[in-house]
Order: C-alpha cells, then structure tokens, then sequence
C-alpha cells in the first residue's frame, strides 16, 4: 500500500480544522497498569510471582519493530532472537523458544515460533494497547511453556466494557533502513448492550540497509542491504460481546498473512498464515462465596511455508489447536483470596515435505495436556504472602514407529513482599517448575534448510525440572522510582540442542561438505544467574525525565561450558523532556561484548552502542487528536550483532533509520 496519499490526507484534513497543543494526557498521572496476565489482576510493581513489566501509550508506540522481539529488546532482562527482521522472539533472561511462553489476551498465541528461530510469532504489537512481560517462571497459570517468562499481548479484541462513544485510533508511518510503509488502526463501539472492536495493521518493507559487511571480515559478503531481510505482514481482527453489570460473554475472529525472507546464503523465504477464533465469558457473584468466574475458549489453524529462493516449497508446517481455561475467582476465606482453575490444551503438529507430503523433520505428532493450579494471595500486616501450585498431565503421541510419551508435572511457588516504609518493599519468591520435551526435542530427525541444521531428538528425553530464587528490593512510589531484581535458577535435565561439528547430507550421511550442521537434543544440569536494575525520574510527568537501566545474565551447563546463544551484559539510558504538546527523547544502550561463548560457537560478539532518539509533537480540534512524530534509531549507524541471534555472524542489525508518522485518535 502506498502511504503517500495518506499523509497528505491527514496533513490536508488537520489544516483545515482549528486545532490547538495539548499536553499528553495520555501519559501524565496515569494510574498503575493492570498486569492482566498475573494471577491477581494488580498493578506491574505489586507482582511476587515473577517480575513484571508493561509497555503501553506513547512508550509503546516508539519502540515498535518489525517484531515482537525488536520491540521488547531494550527492557531490562530482555533480548531478542534477532533472526530475521520478520521472525524475532523475546528472549527473556537468556531463555527463549519452548520455554516462553506468548500470549494473546491471556490466551496461547500457538504459533510454531517457539520451533526454531526463523518462525515468526503470529501476533502484531501494532495494534496492542499493553504488552505485558513476566520475567522469570509463569508456569503456575500458563505452563510449562512459560517455565521462563512470559509476554502477554493485550488487544481487547473482545470487549468487556461497553465505551460511551466510539473511540479509535489510526497510525501510518514509513522508515528508511527498510523502506518500510505501514498502517494500523483500532477501533472500538457499542450499540445498546453489544460492544464492538475491530483492528487491523500491513506493513511493507524491503531488505533492509546495513552499515558494512553482511559477514564480518568477508569483503565478497552483500554491503548496503542485506539480501532476503524483507517482511510483509497484514492482519484484520473484529470482535464483539454482550456486556452488563454481571460480565460479558464475546467472541472474536482474526486472520494474518506474512511473508518474509531469511538472510542466509540460500535466501529462503516463508509464507505464513493463521486464523483465529477466540470466546470469552465472565460472570461476577455466580453463587455465595465466588467473586467471579470465567471460561475463555481459543481455536488456531496455523500454517506456513517454507520456500527456495525461487519460490520452490520446501516444507510445510502446520499447527491446529484448541486451548480452554475455566477459572473460578473466590472471595476472601480466612483473609486468602485467590483463583481455581483448569486448563486444557490440544494441538495438532505437522511438518510434511512439500515434495512427497511426508513427514520431513518430525513426525505428526497430537500432544494434548490438562491441568489444575491454584493461586492464593494473603496480606499479614505489612507483608503479602502468595503460594501457588499447579498439577499436569501432558502427552505427545506421534504417528509411525515413534514412541508415545506422557509426563506428569508439578509446579509451584512460595512468594512475599514487606512494605517496611510507604512506597518501599522487599520481596522474595521460591518456585520449583517442570517441563515436558516439546515434540522436535522428543522426534526430530532430518534437515532443517532455513536453520541449516540435521536435528536429532531424543524420545526417551525426561522432563526438565528448575529450582528457582527470586530477590527484590524497590521503591513504587514518588517522582525518583528504582528497583533491584537478583535470580538463581537451578535446572535439573535442562535440554539443549548441541552441535558435534559433523556435517550431513539431506539424507543424514556424513559428509565433510554437507550443508547441514548435526544438532542433537541433549540434557544436563544448568544454572543461570543474574540482575536487573532500574532507576527512574518523573518518568511520566512534565518536564524532565531519566530512565538507567541494567542487566546480566549468565547460564552455565554443568559439564558442557556456556548454554549457547546468551545475553550480552547491558546497561542503557533513556532521556526525555515534555513541554506541554512537545515530547521528546534520546535513548543510550551500550552492550559489552559477549564472549562466554557455548563449546561449538566459534565466534563472540563485539560490544556496541545503540542511539535512538524520538520527537513528537500533539494537537487536538474538534474531533480528535493528532500526533505527529519522528524516530531515529542506530543514530551511530554501528555495526551490531545480537550474541541471541544464531545468524550473527551472517545477519547484522539495521543501520541508521529514521521513521516519519503521523497518528490521530478519538
């Protein structure tokens, strides 16, 4: 689509209404977030089960990327997977894939993204209102996919309030690293007692531009672009519900369409689709001693393709699944409040040859699972004890020779914070967590062209159990904000996937010079450790504002050296200044060089400097508000590689950009 037009439209429209500055209400003496995510429903500094961080408004939208993992990378305790500009995850205290969990309005995303590094995740943070990230293990509620955090995309696709009037948002932008164009709107409605919502985004971006070499000191590698770096993305969702003073009870539906492009030496491509249905009711007091219940039901039929430079299929991939949550809040019992819930998951996975139509990775495999858990939440004066628990019952039942497997997991956590002064706590949270094999962990044997690797897993694999500690120390109130965050998880049989440096052919033979990579799933013992600080100054008032920031991380096999592909350290600063309808902004992160490096990576990271900047500028006439705004980002135009990323020696980040938009809502 061409934005073009749609600028000059806007700027056309706005020039012919009276308009006058406002200041960014949005922004200023906002309330505490709501983690919709967390068992309690409390603000993102109140959490003692694992950490939590939200993102929405003006701070959002400044940070969005081509994806999900490009706009969580600079939060503390958070990286991204850096594969592709379309097919980045968040990487979360040096874990990813299998182990965090994304979530759409507190629902399974079931993408294939948590697969390999070059599956995109299926959901666009431009149309979210919050993003929602849980640092540390979020199993008690989501699983054992969430045994290391979690993020949580909040659209209100389907809506639980009914709004007076219609309200809406519309955004175009373009970039010039990517050539990027793209729209996204959201809107919302109500027609007596039915609420409605709908929301929409497409983006178009072509190989985006890099500052040197595509690989490090190959001076016949690309220079300028990077070659098949591109993405296309469209999105459309709608829903709505019946809603009245006792709940609500809704439905939704919502498609997406990617294509985007690997930038390895093949230049592969995937073409991605999935539909989405989802419903949703609650009702407030059903009976004596129930503050709330709730039953939420998701229906996901997900495919991709991968295809050859030339648009030859490769391989398909595919993913139907129906996820179910019933919960059942109680009012206080004994001074306990807290909620019940079951949970229940079912999923289909293929990935077939698209030459032959069999199975070519991993076998079609039917996994189910079914769970209970129990939060409970307590105050004892000044302190707030929460205990959770969380039993499960997961199988993988693959077609062929393949064995069936089943594992029976538990989980749960102890936590507390002490409000020693007003505005000040400390808090300490101990939690044991348990992970089923995934089924590529459990079943893979062949080649994997976008990642270059000849899988191999393991069947008889055991489930994978962490000990985890979690310390913290903050102040949530006032102008000056800071807090601490120090972690220890201990993993029994952590599984990983291992190069042995051998080399094979499409059909598995050694071959000194096959294009494939051996990787084989593995477990051993691990530990990883870390700290996150932050400090902050008037970070939503007017005037001036700082934001420094810090993390480590470090994850060690017990016999095998360095888990692989781990978080560079980092420390960052983000300045601002707001003067009435001017906003404006420089953000600093600096990343030393990672150089703990696992037995089969050969190369580290150089440490780099990474320079946004932002500038907005907002006014209002009769009907709405309308904010302009530009963004800079590598301002330094530095050459930076992600130690997360397994191209980083093949894939740099984007050079310098600036990106021009324009945003109005009602």
């Amino acid at each position: 689509m061409t934005m073009q037009p749609m600028l000059m439209a806007s700027a056309v429209l706005c020039a012919l209404v009276p308009i006058s500055p406002i200041v960014h209400a949005d922004d200023k003496a906002l309330p505490e977030v709501v983690v919709t995510a967390a068992p309690f429903g409390s603000g993102e500094h109140a959490q003692l089960l694992a950490p939590a961080r939200v993102l929405s408004g003006t701070g959002l939208r400044n940070k969005l990327g081509a994806s999900l993992g490009e706009t969580l990378a600079h939060e503390p305790g958070v990286s991204a997977s850096g594969f592709a500009a379309g097919a980045s995850r968040p990487v979360i205290r040096g874990l990813d894939g299998p182990r965090i969990k994304i979530l759409q309005d507190g629902m399974t995303v079931s993408d294939l993204s948590a697969l390999s590094g070059d599956h995109a995740v299926a959901i666009d943070a431009a149309t979210a209102r919050q993003i929602e990230i849980l640092r540390g293990p979020a199993a008690l509620l989501y699983g054992s996919g969430a045994i290391g955090g979690l993020v949580n995309i909040v659209n209100d696709r389907i809506p639980t309030e009914l709004v007076p009037a219609p309200t809406g948002t519309v955004e175009v932008r373009a970039g010039s690293a990517d050539r990027e164009r793209s729209a996204s709107f959201s809107a919302d409605a109500a027609s007596g007692s039915i609420g409605l919502h709908a929301d929409g985004s497409a983006r178009n971006a072509g190989d985006y531009r890099i500052p040197g070499l595509a690989v490090r000191d190959d001076a016949g590698s690309a220079t300028g672009r990077l070659p098949s770096s591109f993405t296309h993305a469209r999105t459309l969702g709608f829903g709505a519900s019946h809603v009245n003073s006792r709940g609500h009870l809704g439905a939704s539906i919502a498609s997406r369409s990617d294509r985007y492009g690997i930038p390895t030496a093949e230049q592969a491509f995937i073409d991605m689709e999935q539909t989405r249905i989802d419903l949703d009711g609650l009702v407030t007091r059903p009976f004596t001693q129930a503050e709330s219940a709730r039953v939420r039901i998701g229906a996901t039929d997900y495919k991709h393709t991968e295809k050859e430079q030339d648009g030859t299929p490769a391989a398909d991939f595919s993913n139907k699944a129906v996820e179910t949550r019933w919960e059942l809040a109680h009012l206080p019992v004994a001074g306990w409040r807290g909620t019940l819930g079951l949970h229940t998951e079912r999923a289909r996975f293929a990935a077939l040859s698209a030459e032959t139509g069999r199975p070519d990775t991993v076998p079609v495999t039917r996994s189910t699972s079914q769970a209970v858990y129990l939060v409970e939440e307590r105050d004892f004066g000044p302190v707030r004890g929460s205990a959770g628990a969380r039993l499960e019952s997961v199988k993988r039942s693959p077609e062929g020779v393949a064995p069936e497997r089943r594992f029976d997991l538990l989980s749960y956590s102890l936590g507390g914070a002490w409000t020693f002064a007003p505005g000040y706590s400390a808090g300490t949270t101990v939690s044991i967590a348990q992970r089923a094999p995934t089924a590529e962990e459990l079943y893979s044997n062949g080649p994997h062209e976008a990642t270059a690797t000849f899988d191999t897993g393991d069947a008889a694999l055991r489930k994978e159990r962490s000990r985890n500690l979690e310390l913290s120390l903050q102040k949530n109130q006032g102008t000056i904000r800071w807090k601490l965050n120090l972690f220890h998880n201990r993993a029994r049989d952590f599984i990983h996937g291992r190069m042995d440096g051998t080399r094979l052919d499409e059909e598995g033979s050694e071959d000194a010079d096959g294009e494939f990579a051996r990787r084989l799933w593995a477990q051993e013992g691990a530990t990883i450790r870390g700290a996150e600080a932050e400090w902050s100054y008037n970070v939503h008032g007017e005037g001036p504002s700082l934001r420094i920031f810090a993390d480590t991380s470090r994850g060690r096999l017990d016999t095998a050296g360095n888990l692989p592909l781990q978080p560079a350290t980092r420390a960052g600063a983000d300045a601002g200044l707001r003067r009435g309808p001017l906003l404006a902004g420089l953000s600093v992160l600096h990343a030393r060089a990672q150089e703990r490096l696992a037995a089969f990576e050969a190369t580290p990271t150089p440490a780099y400097t990474w320079v946004d900047a932002q500038l907005s500028y907002t006014v209002r006439d009769a009907h709405a508000r309308w904010t302009w705004f530009l963004l800079a980002k590598n301002l330094l135009d530095e050459d930076i590689r992600l130690s997360t990323s397994l191209l980083r020696d093949v894939a740099p980040q984007p050079g310098r950009s600036f990106i021009v938009g324009i945003r109005t809502s009602l």
